[in-house]
């Protein structure tokens, strides 16, 4: 492996002067400066970055902490992160918590000891020692898509109660009047208000709230396979708000199997609005926000915060919801 004194040695100057090149921390003469490039490019030397980063105490790293990457909407988000920190000059260590707390905890301590420049995290939301434990962390961070309980902190995230309300307003004004809700865990509060903003449609529009229409799962395709089997237990359902969109693909597989045909005897409304939506079929309606310029307005954010020194303003960006119609939502 070669080191600046190997570099040093060819230029025939001191390794000081070899690091006063590549750090611009002195002024070196013209020629200084030009053997020490020559020597650097022969040997294809490449400076520690851990060292450098001693020195001038900032990697241009960033962490990136998500719930489960086997979800296609945290996948585009970590892409529209990624794309983000490359265009600004930072590299991204991308962890994945699989929704383990424990898990989540030592991703954690590692990406901390990468003596990161800033955190993104996207928490399972069972941790209850994680908001005092990012209170305590003394470096940037922004929390994204999933508030954490307790902890005052940048947030961005979609408008999940609107996104809700949006998702059901557009089964009633489909003529749907039985619609029931596949509703994500209620550990994260993001699951709360997406069911919240369900009642508050039923409730504009007169119809009653009924908890045997309302199923928790978790956000796979297999738990809306699940939740959609007790749900249309309930004679006489017309249609379903699923809280997101992979529980949205797990009905439709299953009215598929039960030869209910979606969406003539079955509309379904997911929420992500992720790329596979467009794909499935019948192709699925969804509530949601470019998951790119999430991704981008988060590395923003957190970028502001690492140049202010963690001093900015604390912000909570609610994204505005918008409905993407498909295939999947008829009229009663």
């Amino acid at each position: 492996m070669v080191t600046i004194k190997d570099v040093a040695a060819l230029a025939g100057v001191s390794y000081t002067t070899v690091s006063h090149v590549i750090n611009n921390s002195r002024p070196v003469s013209d020629h200084a400066r030009s053997e020490v490039a020559d020597a650097i490019r022969k040997l294809s030397y490449v400076p520690s970055a851990i060292a450098r980063s001693l020195k001038h105490r900032a990697t241009a790293t960033i962490g990136l902490l998500i719930s489960n990457n086997t979800n296609p909407f945290f996948s585009e988000l970590a892409r529209g992160i990624e794309d983000a920190c490359y265009q600004n000059g930072y590299s991204v260590i991308l962890c994945n918590s699989d929704d383990d707390p424990k898990r989540e905890q030592t991703y954690l301590r590692v990406l901390l000891e990468r003596r990161i420049d800033g955190l993104i995290i996207s928490s399972t939301g069972e941790d209850r020692n994680l908001a005092k434990q990012l209170s305590d962390i003394g470096i940037p961070f922004v929390v994204v898509d999933r508030p954490i309980p307790g902890l005052k902190a940048n947030l961005v995230q979609i408008d999940h109660l609107n996104g809700g309300y949006l998702a059901t307003k557009h089964l009633v004004s489909l003529g749907h009047r039985t619609i029931g809700c596949i509703a994500g865990p209620y550990s994260a509060a993001v699951s709360l208000e997406r069911v919240e903003g369900y009642r508050r449609a039923l409730k504009q529009a007169g119809i009653p709230y009924r908890t045997t229409y309302v199923v928790e799962s978790d956000f796979t395709c297999e738990g809306g396979y699940k939740a959609g089997s007790k749900l249309l237990k309930n004679r006489g359902l017309t249609a379903v708000f699923a809280s997101n969109d992979l529980m949205g693909i797990g009905l439709l597989r299953l009215a598929s199997e039960l030869g209910l045909a979606v969406p003539h005897q079955l509309s379904i409304v997911g929420f992500d609005d992720i790329e596979l939506c467009r794909y499935v079929h019948p192709a699925l309606t969804s509530v949601g926000h470019s998951i790119q310029h999430q991704g981008e307005l988060t590395v923003r954010t957190l970028i502001e915060l690492i140049t202010q020194g963690g001093n900015a303003k604390v912000r909570r960006i609610a994204l505005a919801p918008t409905l993407a119609v498909r295939d999947s939502a008829a009229p009663r």
